[in-house]
């Protein structure tokens, strides 16, 4: 198995790496044949090194950012996606170079042209080599071990990812330890899945022991500890976890970067948010501003502003409904601004205000949180950071998705905050608003409220 993953990285490295010299290459074409004559002084050896080294850099942190160079780790067109984010993101910092160099803004024409043979050219490597991926190395054949009747619900969510992983036997951790320690000597791979702490503790020390390879599913104490600060007090390892998830110049650092954003973004935005008011105005009079109530940090109920995309009093008898597919109370106007997103560019007040944050648990209406922390009490733990308009529930959360998962995606990030993870996870979410499932509505026969941000107007 060892040697199986080995040859599985260096497949990875070696098709990652070829991609980028192929781009960089061309990066460097363009730069040499018609931007380096424009450069007030020319590059030479020494210079085309740099920037190649620049654009290789550019290419392996963009791609770590976005996934787009983890052939056959992915499905082919989520990698192709993602790559495209990569390159768009590189060639315009390599292009910022190229202004810098030559103090003014020469024709980006060649640079496009680059790009989109870089795009073309991406995406007929990664189709093949993740074909090839997949015929070098089958799905890896899981051993799941379940309990409370949650191995149907895994194997459905496991169904959309069967390159990756085949559950060819699976037993309940209720059965006898004997059976279960029987099942694990004969795989090599286990998946824990919805089991007690107590019962699976004794399992993962098994398979440990016997090293096997473990996906385990965390439960709120996990990942809370996950976050923990080792402490040396005496002869025994100790963990430190906060009562608040943040130091204090953490929640200084956050609270500036939020602001100093967000007035950049609201200054250059501003042009855009004027049209779309006055488009929202003119198609039906009503109000421009859409204002629910959601709670922050410690439960505070705010105003969260949107740019209003339904009818007036779509929710005139006061009862939160969430919006659907084809929902009729969805204007025209309102239609496209959601699908473009605009209809959530208002927020960049409630983030300079104070009442949000750019990254952090979506806010959520107190009467979800009310039902919420009745069948979930640790669901007021997100609360203890101010809600973002981004995060990683937002960002790897679907509509069906349920609300305890989302709570763990927002318990971790609160336990691994860093700026960079919020840089990051805001680079994210530009890729992310362009995929169709992030900008669709609720399914009909969505009954609970949803962690999201497509009720009312």
């Amino acid at each position: 198995m060892r040697t199986k993953d080995a040859l599985k990285r260096l497949y990875i490295l070696l098709t990652a790496g070829l991609l980028v010299v192929c781009e960089t290459a061309l990066a460097l074409y363009v730069l040499n044949v018609y931007y380096n004559p424009q450069f007030r002084t020319q590059l030479y050896f020494r210079g085309h090194v740099l920037m190649a080294l620049i654009f290789i850099s550019l290419l392996i942190f963009s791609g770590r950012v976005f996934g787009g160079l983890l052939v056959g780790l992915r499905k082919d067109t989520e990698v192709i996606f993602s790559h495209f984010f990569t390159l768009l993101f590189s060639n315009t910092a390599y292009y910022v170079l190229m202004v810098l160099q030559s103090l003014k803004f020469p024709d980006v024409l060649p640079l496009a042209k680059v790009f989109l043979l870089e795009a073309v050219f991406s995406s007929l490597w990664i189709a093949m080599l993740g074909k090839g991926y997949r015929k070098l190395f089958k799905p890896m054949d899981v051993l799941l071990i379940y309990q409370r009747g949650s191995a149907g619900e895994l194997t459905k969510r496991l169904s959309s990812r069967t390159d990756r992983l085949n559950i060819i036997d699976r037993i309940s951790a209720d059965e006898d330890m004997r059976d279960i320690k029987k099942k694990i000597d004969s795989h090599n791979t286990v998946m824990l899945w919805d089991i007690s702490t107590s019962k699976r503790n004794s399992i993962f020390k098994y398979c440990y022991e016997n090293s096997k390879r473990i996906y385990s599913a965390p439960n709120i104490s996990d990942i809370i500890l996950n976050g923990a600060e080792p402490v040396n007090l005496f002869d025994t390892p100790l963990l430190l976890t906060e009562a608040n998830p943040f130091e204090y110049e953490e929640r200084v650092i956050k609270r500036l970067f939020d602001i100093i954003l967000s007035l950049i973004l609201l200054i250059i935005l501003s042009p855009l948010m004027l049209l779309t008011a006055l488009v929202i105005k003119l198609s039906d009079g009503g109000p421009v501003f859409y204002r629910q109530i959601r709670c922050t940090k410690n439960a505070r109920e705010f105003s969260m502003l949107k740019f209003r995309s339904m009818i007036v009093d779509a929710e005139k008898n006061g009862v939160a409904v969430l919006a659907r597919e084809k929902d009729p109370r969805i204007t025209p106007v309102g239609s496209v601004i959601r699908k473009l997103r605009i209809d959530e560019l208002p927020q960049l007040f409630n983030v300079l205000k104070g009442d949000m944050s750019f990254v952090g648990p979506r806010p959520e209406r107190p009467e979800f949180i009310k039902k919420y922390i009745e069948d979930m009490p640790e669901f007021s733990y997100r609360m203890k950071i101010r809600a973002g308009i981004t995060g990683y529930a937002q960002l790897y959360g679907k509509y069906n998705t349920k609300p305890y998962d989302k709570l763990k995606f927002d318990l971790y990030y609160m336990e691994q905050y860093s700026l960079w993870l919020d840089i990051r996870l805001i680079i994210l979410t530009v890729k992310i608003l362009f995929t169709k499932e992030s900008t669709e509505g609720a399914k009909e026969d969505v009954s609970a409220p949803g962690i999201d941000n497509n009720t009312g107007s």
